[in-house]
């Protein structure tokens, strides 16, 4: 790995990067930004999130913009989500804390247009990070223009298209000067990146290293084999087996998202939907409690996930997989990171075995076949953490409130045996109700 003094960026550039801690560069970064520090050219870069790739660009248009003394707005940095527009540049903020002569302003969906052009009035930016829609409402309001634009970068590239914003994308190209540059980074290549690089980019340098990180060894896969109309009661067992769990669920629907997590947390847990039918108030709200894990389990979509960046998430679930092969990658990529080890786990039915091993080739992983666990084990499991709480536990009973009530001399009366199954009773109420006697769930398909 190489550092980032290796790469001829400029001293305020460094500083800034040291004082976050960073030294050296991950493979995305490593490979990019020689190309865009030291040439003038448009690059296809196939990256997941969190591989760095915001400093893979980030820094090299810093360097670019160092010099420059025009208050013009210069560059636009175009993403698929508030979350991730808001992520984009405070980030963007962080690696040019000292270039004092440049600003930058996020713009996006979902908040109010006044205080985001008066921001724009105010800082005069010469770096834009935008949702497409806005940055079309903001050009039609002739608040934004792009005659000075000479470097465009797409992030999240595929999931804009598939969000439906390619028109918007191609009049924002058609808008900006002939002689630009265009970074379009995407975790995914598919025929809709394909006809936009095509159309808009000059002869781009391609880099992919999204295939070389997908077999993070810190990740471990497993499925779980299930019926389809038991899905949700797999999930509630797993989740059950790991009372410490901060993670992702990922849901197919904006519907199952909201059900599953009503369901959740009608059950005790704190769980949270995440999706595209929430107002922005209440997923930059959501997001928030996450990252500060008031939250221990968040239920999303694939698109309004792309603005989460945390690096302690142990397990990722995909309720369902995805009908895309490769967004399997850019799921469980959200686990295992920073050193850290993650799982992801898989439900899946007979039906979706096809799918699984398809995953398997594209993901070039080997998924372990594990077994729902039963309602003893469960049980069993709750039993066992209690115990490591109680031989640890340095709690004495210190309270003179307590230490006077009748209580005391009342249990004392009883056998010892009772008083610790009628506390185990108690203990386990829940537990016992739900998973007493209750049906193998585990299944083994014909083929």
């Amino acid at each position: 790995m190489k550092k980032f003094n290796e790469f001829h960026l400029i001293d305020e550039i460094l500083h800034a990067i040291e004082d976050l801690g960073f030294e050296e560069a991950s493979p995305i970064q490593e490979q990019t930004l020689p190309a865009l520090i030291e040439e003038n050219i448009d690059i296809i870069a196939l990256a997941q999130t969190g591989t760095g790739k915001t400093a893979a660009f980030g820094l090299p248009l810093l360097q670019k913009l160092s010099s420059s003394q025009d208050n013009n707005i210069q560059a636009i940095i175009i993403s698929p989500t508030r979350e991730l527009c808001m992520q984009l540049e405070e980030e963007i903020t962080k690696y040019g804390k000292y270039l004092n002569h440049l600003h930058s302003v996020a713009v996006y969906g979902g908040a109010p247009i006044r205080n985001q052009i008066r921001d724009i009035r105010k800082n005069k930016p010469q770096i834009i990070v935008a949702t497409p829609g806005r940055l079309m409402d903001l050009m039609e309001k002739n608040i934004v223009q792009l005659n000075h634009v000479h470097t465009v970068i797409l992030d999240e590239a595929d999931e804009m298209l598939n969000m439906g914003f390619r028109e918007d994308i191609e009049s924002i190209l058609e808008e900006v000067p002939e002689q630009r540059n265009v970074w379009l980074f995407s975790a995914t290549m598919n025929k809709d990146v394909r006809r936009i690089a095509k159309r808009f980019m000059n002869n781009p340098k391609e880099i992919a290293v999204a295939r070389e990180n997908i077999g993070n060894e810190n990740i471990h896969h497993q499925f779980y084999l299930v019926n389809h109309h038991q899905r949700y009661d797999a999930l509630k067992r797993l989740l059950d087996t790991v009372p410490d769990i901060y993670g992702i669920i990922f849901t197919r629907t904006k519907q199952d998202a909201q059900e599953v997590a009503e369901k959740l947390s009608r059950e005790g847990y704190q769980a949270s939907p995440l999706h595209g039918d929430m107002d922005q108030t209440m997923r930059t709200k959501v997001m928030e409690r996450f990252k500060k894990q008031y939250l221990q389990i968040i239920v999303a979509t694939d698109v309004a996930a792309r603005g989460i960046d945390v690096n302690e998430i142990s397990h990722v679930i995909n309720y369902e997989l995805p009908e895309d092969p490769e967004v399997y990658t850019h799921r469980s990529g959200r686990t295992g990171r920073a050193g850290n080890t993650g799982l992801c786990w898989s439900l899946v039915t007979p039906r979706e075995l096809g799918r699984l091993r398809q995953v398997e080739r594209t993901a070039k992983t080997k998924f372990e076949k594990s077994l729902i666990p039963s309602g003893e084990e469960i049980i069993k499991n709750k039993l066992d953490a209690l115990k490591e709480q109680l031989i640890h536990s340095n709690l004495e009973l210190s309270n003179k409130c307590i230490e006077e009530h009748e209580i005391i001399e009342e249990l004392k009366a009883l056998p010892k045996d009772a008083i610790i199954e009628k506390l185990l009773a108690l203990y386990l109420k829940e537990t016992l109700d739900s998973y007493t006697k209750v049906p193998d769930l585990n299944i083994n398909p014909k083929n």
